[in-house]
């Protein structure tokens, strides 16, 4: 196992709940066996700034506060660096995390930092765009690019439920394609999910994804329009086989993207991309802390 002499701690501290996580992270930290400089970030617009300053001390060990947006945002920091990724699941759904099977009270979080082993995992990229768990097509995004911030802040998981329960009376089906040219494949979707890990919301919707799998898988739901859509969350939230009746799936390393009309693309719950797109396999290019039975 690697030595671990030094690591970083960046928070965001505007988060909801933000600072007295932060307080608590601190002081569960303390108690490892090497220092953990601390670096709440109180303006988000500075976070990818703290982030370099505290891997200018090149440390051993950056541990990201956060949610699955957060932790996304900054693994481009990670790739071609020694540097081992430590996860403290702040967040609202904790996707990534959940991946890792990383414990999501800070306590067994820190416990993953002092006794867990460094894995190396894959990274999926849209176009240039590194990111860590799973990116989305169709409800994920109308519902993140339009989310009351206050309501997501203060209400947590189940002021974002409400909210996507408006925003899918108020969805349509679009035309998916997959790949280019003759091969191309076309379809009516309702939802696409771009995925490097298993859960996507906190809920597990693609079983066969791995971190370390060096392929990046494509699951569409493209049957049966909303009512497709509706039956497909409700057997995923209860565990049902039938969840997969109405998803078609794809692997490869490399897939090319489009939607008629162009969509936006949400990345880890950040609106970041809009079809087409590439997506991809970065195979292996960091090493994040996991729990050593994993």
């Amino acid at each position: 196992m690697d030595k671990i002499r030094s690591a970083a701690l960046v928070v965001n501290t505007q988060s909801r709940t933000g600072q007295d996580q932060f307080d608590q992270a601190c002081a569960a930290l303390s108690s490892l066996p090497f220092d953990v400089a601390p670096h709440p970030v109180e303006d988000p617009k500075r976070l990818q700034e703290t982030v370099e300053r505290a891997m200018a001390a090149r440390p051993d060990l950056l541990i990201v506060g956060g949610g699955d947006g957060t932790i996304s945002s900054l693994v481009d920091h990670l790739v071609g660096r020694d540097t081992i990724l430590g996860v403290l699941p702040l967040g609202t759904a904790n996707s990534f995390a959940r991946t890792l099977g990383i414990p999501l009270e800070i306590e067994g979080a820190v416990e993953v930092l002092r006794s867990g082993t460094p894995r190396q995992i894959d990274l999926g990229m849209i176009d240039g765009d590194y990111f860590a768990n799973c990116a989305a097509i169709g409800i994920s995004p109308q519902i993140a690019s339009t989310i009351p911030h206050k309501l997501k802040r203060w209400l947590g998981r189940a002021g974002y439920l409400a909210w996507a329960t408006l925003q899918f009376v108020r969805f349509r089906p679009f035309e998916l394609v997959i790949g280019e040219g003759a091969d191309a494949k076309r379809l009516s979707a309702t939802e696409v999910r771009i995925s490097n890990g298993r859960f996507h919301g906190g809920v597990e919707l693609i079983e066969e994804a791995r971190l370390d799998s060096g392929e990046i898988i494509v699951q569409a739901v493209a049957r049966n329009g909303r009512r497709g859509l509706l039956r497909n969350w409700g057997a995923t939230v209860l565990g049902l086989d039938s969840r997969r009746d109405d998803t078609v799936t794809f692997h490869a390393r490399e897939l090319r993207i489009a939607t008629h009309p162009p969509l936006p693309i949400s990345i880890d719950g950040e609106v970041l991309a809009k079809t087409p797109v590439t997506a991809r396999i970065a195979a292996g290019v960091i090493r994040v802390m996991a729990p050593a039975s994993a």
